[in-house]
């Protein structure tokens, strides 16, 4: 793994531990809360501390030469991004983390967050299929491990024969309808990912929370409260951010591919503070998780492409893709120096070099290609 690609991993990798963790707090916190109002919490908490993060993020900024106004480093979003916005919110603000919180009420921790990596699955067969992103026979591999080891997760004793758990059903559906919402995120991908993650955290779990006082769920007392809203905030609302960044550096199959690692840091969470004892589903499953994870995070991708006139806003530093200038003695050799959002145009050229499925490289690919350069 290079240097480069293992900067680019390291944000996924934190925000799957802090999502993993998720699992077996919530597990915990549903002795005392309704799920549908956990939901809620999760997501309000979310978006509240992603909010303050962004307000301090922004009131610390300093004008830089070559941006539009003070805190621009980040690019906001426009009318055009609203559907996308809007289809993401319906998907994982309202629907999934109910429908993961009513599967965990039924479904261990430790199997629930190995469960959840069905989101991978989802994400990499929509990236191809709907988004034409580039994936080949190592990816497609790893998905037919991890859905052979969800498929044996799902099963359970029952009488003279094996039945399909009910809890288990719930968190595959979640993991689906997060991998939809992470390909309809991946068109915004480039915009500022804090403002993103407020708006999906206050709106959804504004809704949640409606919707459980609508069904009668009691309110929790306040430490309950207070647990779950630092709960979304960390394991939800930083690993959004963190997720959301990763996506306009590595495409939606791959930045789910390192957030596979997601249900594993679950899984252990899971013993050490519920002190589950593992089923023997479990052991059966956990070495084609392992073995999918792996896959996936180890395929490589590079061949001779070619990169079309582009106008766009988003956060970049000046590279070999961003050579462009900010004014009279302003260009990549002086003047605006870090991170920061603009207007700009990319010029077509046409060049080769490792890369993924960024915001620069979502081309189409012939047959020509070879989509798995380790293959």
């Amino acid at each position: 793994m290079t240097r480069t690609r293992l900067q680019n991993a390291f944000p996924i990798l934190l925000a799957a531990a802090l999502f993993g963790a998720s699992a077996p707090l919530s597990k915990m916190l549903l002795q005392d809360i309704g799920p549908v109002m956990l939901a809620g919490l999760l997501y309000i908490g979310c978006g509240f501390g992603v909010a303050v993060l962004r307000a301090v993020r922004d009131a610390s900024s300093t004008r830089r030469p070559g941006t539009a106004r003070r805190g621009a480093a980040e690019a906001y979003l426009g009318r055009s991004d609203l559907p996308w916005l809007v289809g993401s919110l319906f998907l994982a603000g309202l629907w999934a983390p109910m429908m993961l919180m009513y599967g965990l009420k039924a479904t261990p921790a430790s199997t629930a967050a190995l469960l959840l990596n069905f989101e991978t699955v989802a994400t990499t067969l929509i990236a191809a299929a709907a988004f034409g992103e580039a994936v080949g026979r190592r990816v497609w591999g790893a998905v037919a491990l991890v859905t052979v080891a969800g498929i044996t997760l799902s099963l359970q004793p029952g009488g003279p024969g094996l039945v399909l758990s009910t809890g288990a059903v719930l968190v595959i559906g979640a993991a689906f309808l997060w991998g939809t919402e992470n390909n309809l995120t991946r068109a915004i991908s480039s915009k500022d990912p804090m403002l993103i993650t407020s708006v999906k955290g206050i709106c959804g779990g504004g809704f949640a929370v409606a919707l459980s006082v609508a069904l009668g769920e009691g309110a929790p007392g306040p430490w309950v409260m207070c647990a779950a809203l630092a709960t979304g905030f960390v394991c939800y609302g930083l690993s959004m951010v963190l997720f959301l960044s990763s996506l306009r550096e590595l495409g939606a199959a791959r930045t789910s591919a390192y957030f596979a690692s997601a249900p594993f840091a679950g899984a252990i969470a899971a013993f050490v503070v519920l002190m589950e004892v593992p089923a023997i589903q479990f052991l059966v499953a956990l070495p084609l998780m392992v073995v999918g994870a792996v896959l996936l995070a180890t395929e490589a991708h590079s061949h001779a492409h070619r990169h079309e006139w582009m106008r766009h806003e988003h956060r970049h530093v000046h590279d070999p893709h961003h050579r462009h200038r900010h004014g009279p003695g302003h260009d990549n050799r002086a003047g605006v120096k870090g991170a920061h959002s603009h207007m700009h145009v990319h010029k077509a050229m046409s060049h080769s070099h490792p890369h993924e499925p960024d915001v620069h490289h979502r081309h189409g690919h012939g047959h020509s290609h070879r989509d798995d350069r380790a293959d």
